[in-house]
């Protein structure tokens, strides 16, 4: 999930916004000059409206920024978005009138500027409420926003709450709040969260909760193990928000993995530490790809699609896709799909075949499985060609062309901690795993050694190297 600090997300608007600005001056152009009726229809050669168009881009460019038209969406109402939109492009078309009057550019077309102006603050209100719906659908369904565990029940710990907000479409779902005394357990802090236990049940609730971000919203000089939370949180891999004032120099912590970064969150200067990669402008790009990539390989293999499901059908009774609960970012729960290589009873089965498991840890594989459907299922898995209904849970944003396999939740689980981090960063189709030769006999430890390289050194090029290695393990038939 890319987050919206990211510079280069804010800039995407603004190139966005500013494209359907001119886009609007374009069209009311072409309109007044061939499409008005007689005798309105028409334009002088006097003014060049290439000058004009350029200012406009300007002008707008500053005056969006001026109205806060790229604040967060998670905190403000529909009516607040279009609000500052009107009052910006209303402003801009002020400043517009002004300029020409000073630099004496004459014989501009009224009528064609008063189209411009209905057309952009018409274009521009179809995209921001078609985001804003798009966004708060997402939010209520469970997707686009972050779980967050505040520890503290004070003053600070109400601000933070009165910020945040406590409803899906804000973005952010405050699952509860730590203190230090037991007998605040079950209390009310305010809006309904709650006080759901001590410090020291905080390895566990990250452990067994999808949590996305852990605020620190009392002083930690009061929390006598505050630096083996903090180091437990960076194992899992859960980024830590500190409220000021900041005392992380009593605790003498050198984060291991994490970077620390100064940074505000809604308007809160805080401290964060996260070890997930920080390179938002790759990760937009590479969320982008995500998307495309899978849209375009679906329409192309949808012949392949039509013959794989022709084979599973005339082959095996039961269905011809396979889905199946995976764990996806931080233990988000989501349903995988696969081709169908197995018998229709294959899940009531395996607990007959656990002590014929091959693989090490909570991990299951076993050779030649006699639950895989003859020739068809052993072809599909051979070239891989069963993971290609993954790409839908790339389109719906679940899962991304590289990255860590997604585990079972009976794995996860068991996990010790320090594996518990490769849950960090979304699961893909492919990994490093997936291009090593032998994986099958790779162990579960070294398997896990490798995912969380991938996320300490994650780079687009090393997403385009795993690509590549994947494709000559695909032809050379590596899969099992």
């Amino acid at each position: 999930m890319l987050r919206e600090r990211s510079k280069l997300i804010v800039q995407a608007h603004k190139i966005l916004d500013i494209g359907l600005t001119a886009t609007a001056f374009i069209a009311a152009y072409f309109i007044k000059l061939y499409l008005l009726p007689m005798p309105f229809r028409g334009l002088t050669t006097a003014p060049n409206y290439y000058i004009v168009l350029l200012m406009i881009i300007i002008i707008w460019y500053v005056t969006f920024d001026l109205f806060g038209l790229y604040k967060s969406y998670r905190k403000q109402t529909p009516g607040d978005i279009l609000w500052n939109m009107i009052k910006a492009v209303s402003t801009g078309m002020f400043i517009m009138i002004l300029c020409m009057y000073f630099i004496k550019i004459t014989d501009v077309s009224r009528i064609m500027m008063g189209l411009f102006f209905m057309l952009n603050l018409g274009l521009l209100t179809l995209s921001k409420g078609v985001t804003y719906k798009i966004l708060t659908h997402y939010r209520q369904k469970g997707f686009n926003f972050r779980n967050i565990l505040i520890i503290g029940s004070r003053d600070r710990a109400k601000d933070a709450i009165d910020t945040m907000g406590d409803s899906l479409s804000s973005g952010y779902r405050i699952i509860g709040c730590l203190d230090l005394d037991k007998s605040e357990i079950g209390k009310q802090v305010k809006n309904g969260i709650q006080v759901i236990g001590t410090v020291d049940h905080m390895g566990g609730i990250l452990r067994e909760q999808v949590v996305d971000e852990l605020i620190f919203a009392m002083p930690l000089n009061k929390i006598d193990n505050a630096t083996q939370c903090i180091a437990i949180a960076e194992e899992i891999g859960v980024p830590v928000r500190i409220v000021p004032d900041w005392q992380i120099h009593r605790l003498m912590y050198n984060p291991g993995i994490a970077s620390i970064q100064f940074e505000e969150f809604l308007g809160i200067p805080t401290m964060t530490l996260t070890t997930t990669s920080q390179k938002y402008g790759d990760l937009l790009i590479k969320s982008t790809f995500d998307y495309l990539f899978a849209g375009m390989a679906i329409v192309l293999l949808m012949p392949i699609f039509l013959i794989i499901s022709c084979a599973i059908k005339f082959s095996s009774r039961g269905p011809i896709f396979y889905k199946q609960e995976r764990s996806g970012v931080n233990g988000r729960r989501f349903m995988i799909y696969k081709f169908r290589t197995m018998m229709a009873d294959a899940e009531e089965r395996r607990y007959e075949l656990d002590k014929l498991n091959e693989a090490d840890g909570p991990a299951f594989k076993i050779n030649n499985d006699p639950r895989i459907i003859p020739f068809v299922g052993k072809l599909l898995r051979k070239a891989s060609l069963d993971e290609l209904p993954q790409l839908i849970n790339v389109l719906k944003g679940e899962m991304s062309i590289v990255g860590p396999r997604p585990p079972i939740p009976a794995e996860v689980e068991k996990y010790d901690i320090w594996q518990r981090r490769r849950l960090s960063m979304k699961p893909g189709l492919t990994c490093i795993w997936q291009i090593t030769p032998n994986r099958n006999q790779v162990g579960f430890d070294e398997w896990m050694e490798m995912d969380l390289k991938y996320i300490d050194t994650w780079s687009l090029w090393l997403d385009y190297k795993i690509l590549l290695k994947t494709v000559w393990a695909v032809l050379a038939g590596a899969g099992r």
